[in-house]
């Protein structure tokens, strides 16, 4: 699921009103902040406040891409899998599943339940919504995540009728999803957002503005309330969810965090029960002194990394690419900058991704950084560039706290090859918008796992991705690679082929790995539930709160 990240500060700079003072390099800190005050007596005991990034672009499931996103849209919605406590693939709309013995279709029988405006929710709601999303007038930017459906990609581009789709509904009871190839993250991907039922008698009485307060509709735990736009968005408990235990937490608040030093004030005078995607890498020392309780640093599916724009000079020049890659110190930005147990990346899919065990990585891995400058500077050399033409670029981040630091970083080490980048900064809304318009030359850029496959990671580099592959990275070779493995059966074999794809795609320096993510999640202790997972996903309907307990 894609995160995306800008920004930049000086070598000293006061982020957040003047509550964190920062020196470039990750070596000061002051962090000034009240101790953790008492919440009220009158707080609700039933309303879970959570910091969530950032401002979200759409609540529509076929739209949506980034993981605050997805944290909104997997309260209100249900797909035909759904999480468990602990993130794993369990039975959402459907209550079972059968696959037939050549593993290409899977049969579906779904759950009896209802919109949360008392309409049936069947199985055709499921043949609509799946038909939509891939229909090429939606512009699905997730589209490509479904192609594994018989006449998927095809339908996409507008070479079939969307009701050639390998999906059919025989009865109102029963759902068929007709495979091109054997898909093993089957379970996992029917949890994924693209793959979630919208309601047709809302979507179509309403058009665009079916996801506005008032309008929507939906069949997960929780019902859309209120939206202010940049200040919160309140779902409260859908009573006519399928769960005939009513979920614990009756109000839930989502809060945008684009300011990690304002966000981390807010959490410590107990204004948000939990605050994710918010945690700036200066911080996590100090949380680790301070609250280690409630800071939660886990391993994560996720890869920070620059994408290169193919179709902008001199990007398409392969020196271009490797020079600025070798000349990034991974490891001072995860030892002296990020400091949160992040690991350095010289691959796009982690190293613990299940069923994976090779390990494709750029080349020049192993090489000492001195070395690795002076390479930088002879293939810049090569490429046209050096002290009587440097080189200039324009580099795209999102605002947050933690990319601002580590674009100044980067920023540093590539002046050291006589190279002038430049910072832009955006909100994460326009940045992405930027992206999808490849309106950009480089741009820092966040993965994190829909699902755990190595394929999951892997797509975003082929040429049928379309608006995820930013840069436009096109390699018949790795495209044929990626396709072969579909259609291999044996898990070593198919590995293989994913690992052979990866490694061509790291040699043409489609993209630069930066570092291995790991969770910064704070979580109160009056929350009971959370379940640190690799994929980072908590979701309201398992979670508690101890005040409603002594309430009770």
């Amino acid at each position: 699921m894609a995160i995306f990240a800008k920004g930049g500060v000086s070598r000293r700079t006061v982020l957040g009103g003047g509550s964190m003072a920062l020196v470039a390099g990750g070596s000061a800190l002051a962090l000034h902040s009240t101790p953790r005050m008492q919440r009220l007596a009158t707080a609700d005991a039933f309303t879970l406040n959570r910091g969530n990034g950032a401002e979200p672009n759409t609540l529509d499931p076929h739209l949506s891409v980034t993981s605050w996103e997805n944290n909104i849209i997997g309260d209100l919605f249900m797909g035909l899998m759904t999480e468990d406590a602990a993130a794993r693939p369990v039975p959402g709309a459907a209550r079972s599943y059968t696959v037939s013995d050549d593993g290409l279709t899977y049969r579906f029988r779904m759950r009896p339940h209802t919109w949360s405006d008392g309409v049936p929710v069947t199985a055709e709601d499921f043949v609509y919504s799946l038909r939509r999303v891939m229909a090429p007038a939606t512009a699905a930017q997730y589209a490509s995540i479904l192609y594994p459906i018989k006449n998927a990609e095809a339908v996409n581009a507008g070479a079939l009728p969307v009701d050639a789709l390998g999906v059919r509904a025989p009865d109102p009871e029963t759902l068929e999803i007709e495979f091109r190839f054997q898909v093993p993250y089957a379970a996992q991907l029917m949890t994924h957002s693209a793959s979630f039922p919208v309601p047709r008698h809302v979507v179509e009485k309403y058009g665009a503005d079916w996801t506005q307060p008032g309008h929507i509709v939906s069949n997960g735990p929780y019902n859309l309330v209120e939206w202010v736009a940049n200040d919160h968005i309140t779902l409260t408990r859908n009573r006519r969810f399928v769960e005939a235990k009513p979920v614990p937490i009756k109000t839930v608040n989502f809060y945008p965090t684009p300011d990690a030093a304002a966000a981390l004030k807010r959490f410590r005078g107990g204004e948000f029960d939990i605050l994710s995607n918010s945690v700036a890498p200066q911080q996590t020392q100090w949380l680790k002194r301070e609250v280690p309780r409630e800071l939660h640093l886990t391993p994560f599916m996720e890869t920070k990394y620059l994408v290169f724009n193919f179709e902008r000079p001199p990007f398409d020049d392969l020196r271009v690419r490797k020079a600025l890659s070798m000349a990034i110190d991974r490891e001072i930005l995860v030892s002296k900058i990020t400091r949160g147990g992040e690991t350095a990346a010289y691959s796009l899919v982690p190293p613990q991704m299940p069923g994976y065990p090779g390990q494709p990585h750029l080349r020049f891995r192993d090489q000492a950084m001195t070395a690795r400058k002076t390479a930088a500077i002879e293939l810049l050399r090569e490429a046209g560039y050096g002290p009587n033409n440097p080189l200039d670029f324009a580099l795209n981040l999102m605002m947050t706290t933690e990319s601002k630091v580590v674009g100044v970083t980067m920023q540093e080490m590539w002046r050291e090859i006589g190279v002038r980048p430049e910072l832009i900064f955006s909100e994460g809304k326009v940045h992405y918008d930027l992206l999808r318009q490849q309106d950009f030359t480089i741009a820092w850029c966040a993965w994190s796992a829909d699902y755990l496959d190595a394929k999951d990671f892997l797509f975003l580099a082929a040429s049928t991705t379309k608006d995820l592959n930013f840069g436009r990275y096109r390699n018949p070779v790795f495209d044929r690679l990626l396709q072969q493995s579909d259609s291999e059966h044996d898990p070593a074999l198919r590995a293989e082929m994913l690992e052979h794809a990866e490694q061509r795609m790291l040699d043409d320096e489609a993209l630069a790995p930066v570092y291995y993510g790991v969770t910064r999640d704070l979580v109160s202790t009056e929350v009971h539930g959370w379940i640190d997972n690799p994929v980072d996903i908590n979701r309201t309907r398992y979670l508690t709160l101890r005040r409603a307990m002594s309430t009770a």
